[in-house]
């Protein structure tokens, strides 16, 4: 502050920068179970002595979803010791507070005039101690309730589906400098990374020019909390997915420390990454000296400071390979054992050697990576014994591993990347799913997920009730709109057919002699449908019959299909409104079918003057396509379930002795009449020759 003038003092947005920082984190161990509280007391006194403006926090502020009473307690009291003062606050925030604070105040905590706060904190929440249950609140939620923390960043999203959101900014006013601050607390990575890649899922709302202050500028800044390390594409977010106009983002989520921002490459903006300040997975990442950011913002520029935490225990990390130390007899399990002693001894010397300058000594954190490949294993626990109030961490100084077969430096970049403990052994419903080959119908695997997830680490009761619920009623909502569209599909085909039948009939009894024909040709069309004919219909199939008959000396049906073959729209129009009414009576229709076949032959014998005289007509006029046409005719009546008949009229062929074939037909009514009414009136009306 002593190198900056009025002007600048004025003119100039202070923020200091942290996140992930774990309250309540090992709030059992004896040894480890104030290291999260006392780092967030040095980050809130860095803060008052560096005079900022306002702390902002990455997300995880707390450990657990559901925090214990005592870990509550000490955050608030540390919040109120550095919070709550007499100090003017120097900006202003010009933005619509009620969007920008989901509560039920909707305004920044130092314009309560309850309330004196002096340092503002601003947070956005993690994957730790995101919102939950049926209010949808998180312990992120308490704090702001009691007027400490403004909470922003939170998104409602509902449904199985891709969702929307929209990220409205926080409009930060300082003299001359205007700062458009986005939050995004966190959301489940897969779905968030198909809400980037879908288009207007997420949308930014850029601050409108106001007065003395235009669109450009504004200094935009985004902070959220996700997955960054692409272990897994569809498990991260892409720094290409936020937009270009962006000109800062601090990237919380991810523990180990890249506070210095980093220019992205094609985009125009930095990231920094704070990451934690407390170690919560023992690897190389997590070693790291851990610090937080002094950011400075006047007009478009910025100055970044880190600062260091100096109240965060000693955490000495290193790796070895048994096969590649010269001192290690692989059958002598004590050779091991003494280079292991060895290896954590030098740690602790070099630890010791750091915390010269502390206050108050601590007992480091030490964790050797074994590489053990053709050797033997031994017990860690009985291993850490010796160094119990040596270490803070007796019971996990080794973990043991193989060399990856696609080589040592490829291990070492996936140890690197899980810097979470917390999800080195989880394994979640889609990949037990995926495994198994299995399809859900009704619930999704991803809702299944969140909602398991939910009940074991958040303790949501309600989960799977919600899950279940939600999802039934999208499923009877999709099977009322599928029932609806095939009720108005079902009555438009209704329609059709009744269409269909009116025309037929209209056109095919215009005269006796064509109602004679289109009774003979529908019933040999339907086959075994089992057709219903009333009286004047059996009358009518009497007098075809004896053509039909007696046409038989040759060609088995050609001389029924020339009959007809004038009327084949008519009869196909007037046999498809009906034919799908019939299926029902087709299994009676078969058996009265079968003996009609059988008095069909004697018929047929008792009647073989009048298939003579039509057979010659017949072969007269048909003498050059005989053998096409009889052969049409044969493969159409090896059909089941469709009569002879009509199969020559569905071909379509014109006959040109329509005329002759009528007379003849007329003359042996006559003859006929008698014996074939007897027959019919014994039997069901006759659909076909067999």
């Amino acid at each position: 502050m002593g190198d900056l003038s009025r002007d600048d003092i004025a003119n100039t947005l202070r923020i200091l920068v942290a996140t992930d920082c774990h309250l309540g984190y090992m709030e059992k161990d004896e040894i480890r179970r104030h290291d999260s509280f006392q780092a967030f007391e040095e980050i809130c006194s860095i803060a008052e002595q560096k005079k900022v403006d306002f702390v902002l926090l990455g997300g995880d502020l707390f450990h657990e979803n559901k925090p214990s009473r005592s870990t509550l307690v000490k955050a608030i009291e540390i919040l109120r010791r550095h919070c709550l003062n007499d100090q003017p606050v120097q900006f202003q925030v010009v933005s619509d507070q009620t969007v920008n604070f989901a509560n039920v105040f909707g305004h920044v905590n130092y314009e309560d005039p309850h309330f004196n706060v002096g340092l503002p904190v601003f947070s956005i929440h993690g994957n730790h101690d995101d919102p939950a249950g049926v209010d949808n609140l998180s312990a992120v939620d308490i704090l702001s309730a009691c007027n400490l923390v403004n909470y922003f960043g939170k998104m409602a999203l509902e449904g199985s589906g891709v969702g929307q959101i929209t990220l409205y900014p926080i409009l930060v006013r300082k003299g001359s400098t205007a700062v458009a601050l986005y939050g995004l607390g966190n959301i489940r990575d897969e779905r968030l990374n198909r809400m980037f890649q879908t288009p207007h899922a997420v949308q930014w709302m850029r601050p409108e020019a106001q007065e003395g202050c235009l669109v450009s500028d504004w200094f935009n800044m985004l902070v959220l909390h996700q997955n960054r390390v692409k272990t897994n594409p569809k498990n991260a977010i892409n720094e290409h997915f936020l937009p270009r106009f962006l000109d800062f983002i601090v990237w919380g989520h991810e523990h180990e420390c890249l506070v210095d921002p980093q220019e992205v490459p094609g985009m125009g903006f930095h990231i920094t990454q704070p990451g934690s300040s407390v170690a919560t997975s023992l690897i190389d990442g997590e070693s790291k000296p851990k610090h937080v950011l002094l950011l400075e913002i006047k007009g478009n520029q910025y100055r970044p400071t880190k600062i260091p935490l100096t109240s965060v225990r000693p955490f000495e990390y290193t790796e070895i390979v048994l096969k590649d130390e010269s001192d290690i007899d692989p059958n002598d399990q004590n050779s091991i054992l003494e280079h292991l002693d060895k290896v954590v001894r030098n740690l602790i010397e070099k630890s010791s050697k750091k915390a010269v300058s502390m206050s108050e000594v601590k007992l480091p954190l030490v964790r050797i990576k074994v590489d053990y490949s053709g050797f033997m294993t031994i017990n860690p626990q009985r291993f850490g014994q010796k160094y119990v109030g040596k270490v803070a961490n007796p019971q996990d100084i080794l973990i043991f591993s193989k060399a990856s077969k696609r080589g040592r430096n490829e291990a070492k970049f996936d140890d690197t990347e899980r810097l979470r403990p917390e999800e080195l052994n989880q394994q979640n419903i889609e990949a037990l799913v995926a495994e198994n080959n299995l399809k859900m119908e009704i619930l999704p695997v991803n809702d299944l997920d969140v909602a398991l997830h939910n009940f074991v680490n958040k303790d949501d009761k309600m989960a799977f009730y919600a899950c279940v619920k939600y999802n039934l009623q999208e499923t009877r909502e999709r099977v009322k709109e599928r029932s609806v569209r095939s009720t108005d599909a079902a009555q438009s085909i209704e329609d059709f057919r009744t269409t269909s039948a009116g025309a037929g009939s209209a056109v095919s009894f215009s005269d006796e002699e064509d109602a004679a024909q289109i009774s003979g040709s529908t019933s040999t069309t339907r086959g075994r449908k089992g057709s219903r004919v009333g009286s004047k219909s059996s009358q009518d199939v009497s007098e075809t019959g004896k053509g039909k008959t007696s046409a038989r000396g040759r060609g088995r049906g050609r001389g029924r299909g020339r009959g007809s073959s004038n009327l084949k729209q008519t009869t196909l129009d007037a046999t498809l409104g009906f034919r799908q009414s019939q299926r029902s009576a087709s299994v009676a229709a078969t058996a009265a079918v079968r003996s009609i076949a059988v008095e069909d032959e004697n018929v047929d014998s008792a009647s073989s003057e009048d298939s003579k005289k039509l057979g010659i007509h017949e072969v007269a006029d048909s003498s050059n396509d005989d053998e096409s046409i009889q052969g049409k005719g044969r493969k159409r009546a090896a059909g089941r379930g469709r009569g002879r008949g009509a199969t020559p009229s569905k071909r379509g062929r014109k006959s040109e002795n329509f005329p002759l074939q009528r007379m003849l037909m007329s003359k042996d009514d006559d003859d006929d009449d008698d014996d074939v009414t007897k027959r019919l009136n014994k039997s069901q009306p006759r659909v076909g020759d067999f």
